[in-house]
């Protein structure tokens, strides 16, 4: 069983990272929305959404579709998975984002003229990297404020008194929700393991950068998780 949730999570975490961040560098890295950045906002904000949708009803009665290693903190925090999944579930969740993102990479490069500098590869960022000139504060105030709208919507959904056919539906709006605010300020991580896969790989700016990107999503899930669990003391 602990297998299972962990092959679903690092699978899970893949897919994630090779469609969604996949759209997003088809969006900005090669311009195939042409010259309106809000097309690829919200194409990129929709495919996040959409494709945890689907990985919520494919895998959530697996591992329950954390994917994210910032939900894995929120529910570890609310005390519905102990510390011994909680770091499986994160071991499995940046394997699985980083191999994403090299699958992903080895398409992209294949495509002609190709340069990691030039089309990059959906990775976060701030300051000259933000569309808006976002600086780090502002970019770990936004991250962490973001994962916990999203954390918090996630641990709502997935009450024991809620339907869990409803709960991807949730999640999935939740998702593509802070994407579209988030994708102009920092290009939206609220997921650890969605920014490290492809900050290893473009490296630079979006390596020396992914501390904000790691950091402020797990002190955003574990907000959520408080606040939740005040707001809701018998869940």
């Amino acid at each position: 069983m602990r297998q299972r949730k962990m092959i679903a999570e690092f699978v899970g975490t893949a897919l994630l990272v090779f469609v969604a961040v996949g759209v997003a560098t088809a969006s900005f890295g090669f311009g195939i929305t042409g010259g309106s950045r809000s097309a690829g906002v919200v194409a990129t904000a929709l495919s996040f959404g959409l494709v945890l949708l689907i990985l919520c009803y494919a895998i959530g009665p697996i591992s329950g579709c954390h994917i994210n290693p910032a939900v894995t903190m929120g529910f570890l925090v609310a005390r519905r998975i102990d510390l011994r999944e909680a770091i499986d579930y994160w071991v499995a969740q940046v394997l699985g984002g980083i191999v994403g993102a090299l699958v992903l990479w080895g398409i992209a490069s294949s495509a002609k003229g190709y340069s990691r500098s030039a089309n990059g590869l959906g990775a976060d960022g701030f300051g000259k990297q933000s569309m808006v000139g976002l600086d780090a504060a502002g970019a770990i105030g936004a991250e962490i404020i973001l994962t916990a709208v999203f954390v918090f919507a996630v641990l709502a959904a997935t009450r024991g008194d809620t339907s869990p056919a409803v709960a991807g539906v949730v999640i999935g709006l939740a998702l593509t929700t802070v994407h579209l605010l988030g994708i102009p300020l920092t290009g939206t991580s609220v997921n650890p393991a969605r920014s490290i896969g492809p900050a290893i790989i473009v490296a630079g700016p979006a390596l020396s950068q992914l501390w904000v990107f790691i950091i402020a999503p797990l002190i955003g899930g574990a907000l959520a998780a408080l606040l939740h669990g005040f707001l809701v003391p018998l869940d």
